[in-house]
């Protein structure tokens, strides 16, 4: 129950527990206030810098998880941080796929998107996907507004390859409206949609749109959440920091294989592009953002061009 002051919330334990509670209380909030004081070097750091970052994965359904999400972003722009959300959703589209008996196409293990495809991916990406992680954030206090990459001209894509359809891969991006947010301490919330010369809609993919958007930005960091504990190295151990020269060796040697690929190849872009570094970590770790950036050691694997 709320104590008179109404800011503790107070339980009714049995007198013989009491000083047991007391004394795990107390170290409870030794534990925290030392975590403040350690991070007071990192907010510091990390003051007036960019972040772009890459939500997805099973987070994204659900509700917990996403409102932790939205309260890690939000106090990121509390402590002046610019924050940039790009977001996936591709368990939602399937859904919707299926609901809509729309039969998806495959080659080489990735979807074809014709031209029905693409209008439900737009549908549920653009649509209840954003929504729902603006409202969230909004919840938490913040102040977010949904863009796609097709608003402003964002994000301009080619086709990756004619054999996928409307599957693009951008190839201009042009950061003017979401400067223009971050200055009036707005956070943006990106669709993964694109626009082609001509105006067609292409699907992108998730982290290659982060990773395009963090690069126009120069942004300090570019935060990939996934649901995997980073790079791993040829004995299965997790990889705390990593060079582009090391991710491109262990990727030759077959190391770093299957669905982490496309991800170091999106980090080492973005790197390329001049982003100051990238981070690969498990988003199903509670309050993976803020550990990352204001943490000695945190739960990811940051990669560095030298």
């Amino acid at each position: 129950m709320k104590s008179a002051r109404g800011d503790r919330i107070t339980d009714k334990a049995a007198p013989e527990d009491q000083p047991m509670r007391k004394l795990s209380m107390n170290r409870d909030w030794i534990a925290t206030a030392k975590t403040l004081n350690e991070a007071l070097p990192y907010l510091q750091r990390y003051e007036g810098a960019t972040v772009v970052v890459k939500f997805g994965g099973n987070a994204m359904g659900d509700d917990e998880a996403m409102e932790s999400f939205a309260r890690d972003i939000v106090l990121m722009r509390h402590v002046g941080v610019n924050p940039v959300v790009v977001h996936g959703g591709g368990p939602m589209i399937n859904d919707m796929l299926a609901k809509l008996g729309v039969e998806s196409e495959w080659v080489n293990g990735k979807r074809v998107t014709d031209a029905a495809t693409v209008e439900v991916v737009e549908m549920v990406l653009s649509g209840p996907v954003n929504a729902r992680i603006v409202a969230a954030i909004n919840a938490e206090g913040g102040r977010a507004v949904g863009l796609s990459g097709k608003d402003a001209n964002l994000m301009v894509c080619e086709p990756t390859d004619p054999k996928l359809g409307f599957v693009g891969t951008p190839i201009e991006v042009d950061p003017f409206v979401l400067k223009r947010l971050s200055e009036s301490e707005t956070i943006p919330v990106i669709a993964p949609i694109g626009v082609g010369r001509d105006g067609e809609t292409f699907n992108v993919n998730g982290d290659t749109a982060a990773g395009a958007i963090a690069a126009a930005l120069k942004a300090d960091r570019l935060l990939l959440l996934t649901d995997v504990a980073g790079v791993k190295n040829a004995e299965g151990q997790f990889v705390t920091e990593l060079s582009a020269m090391q991710v491109r060796e262990m990727t030759s040697e077959g190391i770093i294989s299957g669905g982490m690929i496309p991800k170091t190849e999106t980090a080492l872009s973005a790197l390329e592009g001049g982003v100051r570094a990238v981070v690969i970590l498990d988003g199903r770790v509670p309050n993976a953002c803020l550990l990352e950036l204001y943490t000695e050691q945190g739960p990811g694997s940051i990669i560095r061009l030298g």
